[in-house]
């Protein structure tokens, strides 16, 4: 009897684990600019604008992203209109519609083949090297909150012996498997400091009392679901950086979600009403809301 307790017991532990799981709520993440930094694959023709290289890497990137199923990703090249979208309204931007901006180059560019002629066999090793930077921007603040940098190595040989064996051109895949590999090093800490923050949402406006906040189901956001909303903190200056910090903010009041509504990520909007608290509705930017 004791031990079919016990196996009931784990079950419902197993169960309400698998629940948090499904709860857990996916962060907005936008691919910026990755830009090719090195002197490879570039011609009095080359065109910054069209980067072959830095659009191969943003590629890898992204799929790397999905493929961890943590976040809503949303893909921009034009860096010099994200960074001045991040300033508007005090640093938060709904025209990115995104929490985090990732911005990346190849650093790094290298390729040589190795040959071995001996009497009776050859042999030719190809070898890409290259490295990927990678800056993580809180777009709520503009600041950067990770920076790091990774190589990557990618080999393959061709051996030949009594004439006999495979003889090949240079394989043009091994550039995309060195950037991979650069990158797969970096994708670990983009995704820890990405959920290690609290995810945030923003009240957008109210009607009848009915609150529309930022963000919906393909965040992981349901009806019934109900979001800590907090009153900013004081802004102040750090004298040693000259950046302006938030204070901890205070918690006003509790939200339920009624509904969800949307087509895509970009455009998901949610609808709450009050059950706990006040919000004071005629200034609405002054809040956001938490797990």
């Amino acid at each position: 009897m004791k031990r079919y307790f016990a196996l009931i017991l784990m079950f419902f532990v197993v169960a309400s684990c698998f629940a948090q799981q499904e709860r857990a709520l996916k962060r907005k993440v936008a691919i910026g600019r990755f830009s090719n930094e090195t002197q490879y694959a570039k011609s009095v023709f080359y065109d910054k604008d069209n980067d072959p290289m830095g659009k191969q890497a943003s590629d890898i990137l992204s799929a790397k992203l999905a493929s961890s199923d943590k976040f809503l990703l949303i893909e921009r090249q034009d860096i010099d209109k994200i960074a001045a979208e991040i300033n508007i309204g005090g640093g938060i931007s709904q025209k990115i519609g995104a929490d985090y901006l990732i911005i990346g180059s190849i650093t790094e560019y290298g390729r040589k083949t190795i040959g071995n002629q001996k009497v009776f066999s050859s042999s030719k090793e190809q070898i890409v090297e290259a490295a990927v930077s990678i800056r993580l921007v809180d777009v709520s603040t503009g600041l950067i909150i990770f920076s790091g940098e990774a190589k990557g190595e990618a080999t393959a040989e061709d051996k030949r012996v009594m004439g006999f064996g495979k003889s090949a051109d240079f394989d043009a895949t091994l550039s995309d498997k060195a950037i991979s590999a650069a990158i797969t090093k970096l994708v670990e800490n983009i995704i820890n400091k990405c959920t290690d923050s609290p995810w945030r949402a923003y009240l957008l406006s109210v009607e009848d009392g009915i609150y529309i906040i930022s963000g919906g189901a393909s965040q992981g956001i349901k009806a019934g679901d109900t979001f800590k909303v907090t009153e900013r903190g004081k802004q102040v200056k750090n004298p040693q950086t000259g950046l302006m910090i938030e204070l901890p903010g205070k918690v006003v009041a509790t939200l339920k979600i009624s509904q969800t509504m949307g087509n895509t990520p970009q455009d998901e909007v949610s609808l709450a009403s009050v059950i706990e608290g006040s919000i004071d509705a005629s200034n609405l930017g002054k809040y956001y809301i938490n797990e």
